[in-house]
């Protein structure tokens, strides 16, 4: 049979009723999806992408809703410590109770950008380095920074390896109930790894220098909040929901609390030295 009778043949057997109401029960699950799920934590927006990227703990919520259960397997790893080189490829398989489901693959390698390399400031560029040679950003405080290879890819292989297997695990997600209609995997990744890079390398002047994109005090500097409403500083420390705001936050009411700490002690300082020069005018 060739494939055209092939073809003709599927669809003869098929029960038309049936199709319909299996596309309605999708259609209707994929609602009930969109409403359960919370944006910001389950999945996200980021600009310029036709879709929502769903994040693990909405992968995470979806699989506990349908009564799914997950188990992983290490289809293929690479783990060459003379060369700086860790690969890995994941099948999640998704089942309800003794009945597969379905399945998803992810991997994850060394060699991606956001492994590879890493930026920094130019005082922590290694000595003897041509500056003009390697590739320059401006961060969102409008420092330079620059890229170099990351000489400590070896810590990583676990967090590789972590990557591989939650890619796998959405891939699966992704394809119960038509899911990948809704959302997409592809930047979740890069918005960690960004977010995560602002927050080790973030500077107190930085810090300072965070404008708000949201509330009342938006378009102002966490400086300039903190000298407004110091306590807003403190709901933000524990509510951002960015990490860098949260660190931000903490760093510019740490820098005030030192600060002031230190000036009291100037203020004692001088207080004592007075009075050691009024009581020998006394005396």
């Amino acid at each position: 049979m060739d494939n055209e009778n092939m073809m003709m043949s599927l669809i003869e057997n098929v029960e038309v009723n049936e199709i319909v109401g299996t596309l309605n029960k999708i259609t209707q699950v994929q609602a009930a999806v969109q409403k359960e799920l919370k944006q910001g934590h389950d999945y996200d927006t980021i600009p310029g992408t036709s879709k929502p990227t769903l994040l693990k703990p909405g992968a995470e919520k979806l699989l506990m809703m349908f009564g799914l259960t997950s188990e992983y397997e290490i289809i293929e790893r690479i783990e060459d410590y003379e060369k700086g080189i860790f690969a890995y490829t994941m099948k999640c398989i998704l089942s309800k109770g003794n009945y597969k489901i379905t399945e998803g693959v992810g991997s994850c390698n060394s060699k991606e950008n956001k492994y590879r390399w890493r930026w920094v400031k130019e005082d922590d560029l290694p000595t003897g380095i041509d500056k003009s040679s390697l590739k320059q950003r401006s961060n969102r405080w409008g420092k330079v920074e620059y890229q170099i290879e990351n000489d400590e890819i070896y810590s990583q292989a676990n967090t590789i390896l972590k990557m591989a297997k939650k890619r796998a695990q959405i891939d699966a997600t992704l394809t119960v109930a038509s899911l990948s209609e809704l959302f997409t995997q592809d930047i979740e990744d890069m918005r960690q790894f960004i977010q995560q890079e602002e927050v080790s390398n973030l500077t107190e002047v930085e810090a300072e220098n965070v404008k708000l994109t949201f509330g009342k005090y938006k378009g102002k500097t966490l400086k300039e909040v903190h000298e407004i409403q110091p306590d807003y500083l403190d709901w933000l420390a524990s509510n951002a929901k960015e990490e860098v705001m949260k660190k931000a936050a903490n760093m510019v009411l740490n820098s005030s609390k030192n600060n002031k700490e230190s000036n009291n002690k100037q203020d004692e300082k001088v207080e004592g030295f007075d009075e050691v020069v009024e009581n020998e005018l006394l005396f």
